[in-house]
């Protein structure tokens, strides 16, 4: 059975990007573009795991990443935080429920096993 990841960023060719690589990957794809559109999706779409973009409009990363674990709980779906700050952000991302950090520019190679190691749980 396939697996659903939902791609949560503000910047449509880096959105529409990962989509690419995500569906050449295998998975199926479901698209937010900003936090608001994340929880939303979160709650109605059941993704398998989210990559959250840190920076969005309407409601940032960070905040999204707390309102979805407020309804799904912390060991339901792998939210996995996306961002140009870099690994000094990655306390931030943990506590506010991320399971893990990748940094922008996304290097695809490092981002695939990454996900596997989430979706094979």
């Amino acid at each position: 059975m396939q697996k659903t990841i939902l791609v949560a960023e503000d910047i449509e060719d880096s959105r529409q990007l990962m989509k690419v690589v995500l569906e050449m990957f295998g998975y199926i794809v479901i698209e937010a573009e900003n936090g608001q559109q994340a929880v939303k999706s979160a709650a109605e779409l059941h993704p398998d795991l989210i990559l959250m973009d840190m920076s969005m409009p309407i409601l940032d990363g960070l905040s999204a990443t707390k309102a979805i674990r407020k309804f799904n709980g912390k060991t339901k779906i792998p939210i996995i935080a996306v961002t140009a700050f870099g690994k000094q952000y990655y306390d931030l991302a943990i506590e506010a429920g991320c399971n893990d950090l990748i940094s922008k520019p996304v290097d695809f190679d490092t981002l695939r096993p990454v996900i596997a190691q989430y979706l094979s749980q």
